[in-house]
């Protein structure tokens, strides 16, 4: 399976947050299956953090680390990326939620995440 994982969702995984259930926890640790982080997922954690509105239980450099020993793909955004999300309707207005979205469309790619919108475009939702 080849996974898109949301910024919650990440960050959930990597602080043994129970907001994230057991099954899907064991899908993103699963090592048959691919797991991409947006770097817009990582742009956005950076952007609530320096605002004031998340804050993480461990540095966001140790969360880059993590990623690594998790042997997640950090997934770039390309201008395939921005030119689908030219063509998205406006179900969700998120611009980091927009590319991710795309980038699901474009790769191929199943996302998880807890957020009802995403089930609004034409993408596999977990």
């Amino acid at each position: 399976m080849q996974l898109l994982i949301d910024a919650h969702i990440l960050i959930w995984f990597l602080e043994g947050n129970n907001s994230l259930i057991e099954s899907r926890r064991q899908i993103i640790a699963d090592p048959q299956n691919d797991v991409f982080v947006s770097i817009a997922t990582l742009w956005e954690i950076a952007i609530k953090i320096s605002i004031g509105r998340l804050s993480l239980a461990a540095p966001l450099a140790n969360v880059f680390k993590q990623i690594g020993t998790e042997n997640f793909e950090i997934l770039p955004i390309s201008p395939e990326h921005t030119l689908q999300v030219s063509t998205l309707p406006f179900y969700h207005r998120d611009p980091f939620d927009r590319i991710i979205i795309a980038q699901a469309q474009v790769e191929n790619l199943l996302i998880m995440t807890d957020d009802d919108e995403f089930g609004n475009y034409t993408i596999e939702v977990l």
